[in-house]
């Protein structure tokens, strides 16, 4: 009798899930999500286990929410995997994040060409080891023909530095005449940016319960919808995913603006 009331429970649970998912895909869809992945370490401190475990189990969750993305029919996945500040953490731990991207491609590579999913990544990758980079670039260019889910990885990544970079580049190019002042507007500027290939991200979503940007995408998420949740990472799963869709369907966007009905 237990073991049926298990059953029973595990197939409810599931049904719920499919609702929701049947449910939300009768709405907007975010085109662009983009995920601040937070609270590795401390999910693994819970644990008594070492920072490190905590960066492999959230791997694992990196595939599952990817998956979904897929098939909820998103079109850019972009997750901040290593900031231009994370090089001040114990090497130890640096190493081994520098090894991640090698062991999750290594591995997921075929279900992601398989699945038409093109990976990209934003980053200063010369300043990657040589074994990182190169998985990111194989990856990349496996992946180049595919016309599907684009799963973008911020990888030594820092918005700060971004916009410096291409303020000096407008600088550069209207010395040279290329552009004169005139043309500078939002639209050319963002076309100096590593995400000019890439539409704002509809929705942000950090985890872990911090609230804050952390240097990341700052000029990108001006009208972006944020959504914060207490779950760490590693503990992160499709139904926070939906639970951040369904919040993000429930918004009204109006980019400075206002909708018809309140105008009147």
């Amino acid at each position: 009798m237990l073991n049926k009331m298990k059953l029973w429970k595990s197939q409810k649970k599931d049904i719920d899930f499919d609702d929701r998912f049947q449910e939300v895909l009768q709405h907007s869809i975010p085109h662009h999500i983009a995920i601040i992945m937070d609270g590795n370490g401390r999910w693994a401190k819970k644990r008594a286990l070492p920072r490190v475990a905590g960066h492999h189990e959230g791997m694992k969750v990196v595939r599952k929410i990817t998956r979904l993305a897929n098939k909820l029919g998103v079109k850019t996945l972009t997750l901040y995997a290593f900031s231009t500040e994370n090089w001040k953490r114990p090497k130890m731990e640096v190493d081994y994040l520098m090894k991640l991207p090698e062991e999750f491609l290594g591995k997921f590579l075929p279900e992601l060409i398989e699945e038409n999913v093109r990976v990209t990544m934003m980053g200063y990758d010369k300043h990657l080891p040589e074994h990182t980079a190169n998985a990111v670039m194989n990856a990349m260019d496996a992946t180049k023909d595919n016309d599907g889910l684009v799963l973008n990885f911020a990888l030594n990544y820092g918005s700060r530095a971004e916009i410096l970079d291409a303020v000096k580049n407008v600088l550069k190019d209207v010395n040279n005449g290329i552009i004169n002042e005139g043309q500078i507007d939002e639209d050319t500027f963002s076309n100096y940016l590593m995400t000019k290939e890439l539409p704002d991200p509809d929705l942000l979503i950090r985890t872990s319960g911090e609230i804050r940007l952390s240097n990341f995408m700052l000029w990108q998420l001006a009208y972006t919808e944020f959504w914060f949740t207490p779950v760490l990472w590693p503990d992160f799963d499709e139904k926070h995913l939906i639970e951040a869709i369904e919040a993000f369907q429930g918004r009204s966007r109006r980019f400075g603006g206002l909708q018809s009905e309140e105008l009147k």
